[in-house]
């Protein structure tokens, strides 16, 4: 039960991770977040629909990972002992 609950905590620190950048590389709408880590001065960069799409989808998929990983390590802890 220990290697399961090592495995999911090294897996959500690592969807967390990477949630977080993904969330940062989207097309600010204006003055969020975004703006201030430089997301405003790239516009060009992420103009494309199809681009953005596929970044939703990405972001959509880690963040369903992110919360699996998350319930399933209550569950482990909740049930371990």
């Amino acid at each position: 039960m220990e290697i399961l609950n090592w495995t999911l905590t090294a897996i959500l620190v690592l969807t967390s991770v990477f949630l977080t950048m993904l969330i940062l590389m989207h097309k600010g709408k204006g003055g969020g977040m975004s703006d201030m880590f430089g997301g405003g001065m790239s516009s060009s960069l992420g103009s494309s629909g199809v681009a953005e799409r596929n970044l939703n989808r990405f972001t959509t998929l880690v963040a369903i990972i992110w919360v699996a990983s998350i319930v399933l390590l209550g569950v482990s802890v909740r049930f371990a002992g």
